[in-house]
């Protein structure tokens, strides 16, 4: 028997982004195969227009993969739908989104917040 997956990224129930305790205004997940206690697996994040991630250090590669919208990093750079975006362990940074944004999130670690 398969264990399988399938979902449409555009049309999911998401729940308050809540992965480092208290839920961060603005944004939103749903959770594929993310293990929360452990930190690890694959999620799709929402950011609505406005909304700003918490300063962050990778502990271990984070990737991720723009669906839709724009994300801006504190830095000033631009990640755009279809950009692929891989932060090694030991990176910091935030980002910010002006007109929301979809991502396809891959954490192998859950990062420390700064």
């Amino acid at each position: 028997m398969n264990k399988r997956t399938v979902i449409n990224p555009m049309k999911l129930t998401f729940e308050p982004f809540d992965n480092y305790g208290e839920p961060i205004k603005g944004m939103s997940w749903h959770k594929i195969s993310y293990d929360k206690e452990k930190g690890e697996g694959s999620y799709i994040l929402k950011m609505e227009p406005g909304s700003k991630s918490i300063p962050h250090e990778h502990i271990n590669y984070e990737e991720f993969y723009m669906l839709d919208g724009e994300l801006i990093d504190a830095d000033g750079k631009v990640f755009k739908k279809g950009d692929f975006v891989s932060f090694e362990p030991g990176s910091t940074h935030s980002s910010y989104t002006n007109n929301g944004c979809l991502i396809l999130v891959f954490m192998r670690s859950r990062n420390k917040t700064i």
